[in-house]
């Protein structure tokens, strides 16, 4: 615990506006981030705010920040991944400040043919893998998964009642 107290003391290195230029290049360039990512960055490399504000314009400038790309990538990474909905998809990127339109062109990533399959073999698999006997509960764990994974509810329960007839 003693090496835990010792980090804690340190003061963090506060890096000049040309080195963090340089380093939040390099993390931009090795995958899609947010503003609210990068500031964050920014802000824990020691910059004040108005050299935060200049670097991020500069970003931008340059082609290394882009929220529209970042929440295509997000969107089709969280769906094909962790095979989220599209309401999930959606307040994570509002949370992280993305604006409507930007969110609207990230969801558009997802196919709807291939948003169906997902749901569907997600709902088959839990279905599969419940203990549940009662099919009525087995039925509502199923469903309350799928939506928890941010799915419509509409949706998940047609596939449910589908896929999970008595």
């Amino acid at each position: 615990m003693a090496g835990y107290e010792d980090q804690e003391s340190k003061p963090k290195k506060r890096f000049s506006p040309t080195e963090a230029l340089a380093k939040i290049q390099h993390y931009c360039a090795y995958q899609e981030r947010s503003h609210k990512e990068v500031k964050s960055k920014l802000h824990d490399y020691g910059l004040y705010q108005s050299e935060v504000d200049e670097i991020v314009s500069q970003l931008i400038t340059d082609g290394f920040l882009n929220e529209e790309r970042f929440a295509k990538a997000y969107a089709g990474g969280k769906f094909r991944m962790q095979k989220w909905g599209k309401l999930k998809i959606k307040n994570e990127l509002e949370f992280m400040g993305l604006t409507k339109n930007c969110i609207q062109r990230g969801l558009k990533e997802i196919e709807a043919g291939d948003y169906s399959k997902t749901l569907k073999a997600l709902i088959k698999k839990k279905a599969s893998e419940s203990k549940e006997e009662n099919p009525f509960k087995k039925r509502d764990k199923v469903a309350r998964f799928a939506i928890g994974k941010g799915y419509e509810p509409d949706m998940v329960w047609e596939c449910v009642k589908d896929l999970m007839a008595d």
